[in-house]
């Protein structure tokens, strides 16, 4: 995910915002599972700052250190208009983190059906957990889950696949 255009999105959105107020607004709409820290908030802003996606809207003294309110640039949303107008491009995952366990594990001798049976375990704990979550959250949140459960179901029927060509494989990789 891009995250200096979450947070252009955003400022494009509801007007200016500190940044204090734009991390909560991320981590409320994107960040369920992995909220932003305020040091990657504020490196971005300065950074679009810099760039002239954003510009200071106001500067308030506290407390503590001076708050700077943010707001989108012209060039901001024109920036935010090509991202999500750009598809993004499809990652077909050619060679996985699985695939290569499994091929090891046969060029070693280890038992690569046990390693199967391992991560399918572990793929559908995963997949009850997520449909638990998704009973109980609202549409952002089931849409979230879903597109990890389609992606889930996928390697599933990768791993049903490939433990019924093992034999094959097997073979061939040892050649």
């Amino acid at each position: 995910m891009s995250i200096s255009h979450t947070l252009l999105g955003l400022l494009e959105e509801s007007g200016p915002r500190h940044g204090y107020d734009l991390k909560r607004a991320f981590d409320e709409r994107f960040g369920h599972d992995r909220p932003l820290h305020y040091g990657q908030v504020y490196s971005t802003m300065s950074r679009l700052l810099k760039n002239g996606l954003v510009e200071v809207d106001g500067i308030e003294a506290g407390g503590g250190p001076e708050r700077k309110r943010y707001a989108i640039t012209d060039a901001g949303i024109t920036d935010v208009a090509d991202w999500l107008s750009r598809p993004e491009k499809p990652e077909p995952y050619l060679q996985s983190t699985l695939y290569t366990k499994v091929v090891l594990a046969l060029l070693t001798g280890r038992d690569a059906a046990e390693q199967l049976d391992t991560q399918r375990a572990e793929h559908l704990r995963l997949m009850r957990e997520l449909t638990r979550r998704k009973q109980g959250g609202d549409l952002a949140d089931q849409l979230i889950c879903d597109h990890a459960l389609f992606h889930l179901e996928a390697d599933l029927r990768w791993l049903e696949l490939t433990a019924a060509r093992l034999d094959k494989l097997a073979t061939e990789v040892r050649q």
